[in-house]
């Protein structure tokens, strides 16, 4: 299947996991609505939403550069409608905008907590409820969390409650919306990664270049995203995957091409549950 004709409102895509799902999405054809705050070349995170949508554009996709800031109902409400008036509809909804900071209670203050409830939580929240009627009248409609399984064991909690909390919140979303709207044919469904993925984020929150080179490229999440929107949306939801469990099931079996760098041990990512088993083949160091 092709996502030719498909339209993709993504949250924070203009750089990173968002950027490389509207990319592939962008091979295909599609049209891809980038929401994004980002409007200004950042001094320490590469990108804004025009360099994204130029890229879009070069990769063969339509592009719609958004200003849109996720914790504003407004603005997120303006975006969708724009898209609508774009593209005519809306077929996939990511929510991939996201804030991290991984510290304990009392190096938390106030501020950064409601950052991470505000982007993570509360902007998936919204986004979603605002994509909602129109992925109703779509053929295929999906809305993908990039959120972990909901698995509550304390270690994901005691070192950054915050951020697991906010984290927690965009997966709730899927397990109730997957249930609440399964009557429309819309699928929700998360996606996580196995191992760390290369983004600026990473490179920042985990140790520079050194970590990067232990990580995946951003490509795993877009293949496996891919896929996902492949799915028949009526009966593909409510699943929280991991990304390389699901390509393998997939057929795919070359993904030591997704490492930054062969000859690194993969650095594993936080909230894989215990049980949730690397494919053949793949090493976790």
């Amino acid at each position: 299947m092709s996502l030719a004709g498909k339209t993709l409102f993504i949250t924070g895509a203009s750089r990173g996991i968002g950027l490389a799902i509207a990319l592939r999405a962008a091979r295909d054809g599609a049209n891809i609505a980038i929401a994004a705050k980002t409007a200004e070349p950042h001094p320490k995170l590469p990108g804004t939403v025009y360099t994204a949508a130029a890229e879009i554009e070069a990769a063969g996709g339509q592009a719609l550069p958004l200003i849109v800031d996720v914790r504003d109902e407004a603005s997120v409400l303006a975006g969708v409608e724009r898209a609508v008036a774009k593209f005519g509809g809306i077929d996939i909804c990511v929510n991939n905008a996201s804030a991290i900071q991984l510290t304990g209670t009392l190096q938390t203050d106030m501020k950064r907590y409601d950052l991470m409830h505000q982007i993570n939580a509360r902007g998936t929240y919204l986004t979603s409820k605002a994509c909602i009627p129109h992925l109703k009248r779509a053929a295929n409609p999906h809305v993908l969390m990039l959120s972990p399984p909901l698995d509550m064991a304390p270690r994901w909690f005691g070192t950054h409650v915050a951020y697991s909390m906010a984290k927690f919140g965009m997966s709730m979303c899927v397990l109730g919306m997957a249930e609440e709207f399964k009557g429309d044919g819309i699928a929700f469904n998360a996606l996580w990664p196995r191992t760390g993925i290369a983004t600026a984020a990473i490179r920042n929150a985990l140790g520079g270049d050194e970590g990067m080179r232990r990580c995946r490229t951003v490509e795993i999440m877009a293949d496996a995203a891919h896929a996902i929107f492949e799915k028949p949306a009526a009966s593909f939801s409510g699943n929280f995957l991991i990304d390389d469990s699901f390509l393998y099931a997939e057929g795919v079996r070359d993904l030591d091409s997704y490492k930054v760098d062969p000859t690194q041990p993969l650095m594993p990512d936080f909230f894989v549950p215990a049980d949730s088993l690397p494919p053949p083949g793949v090493k976790i160091g």
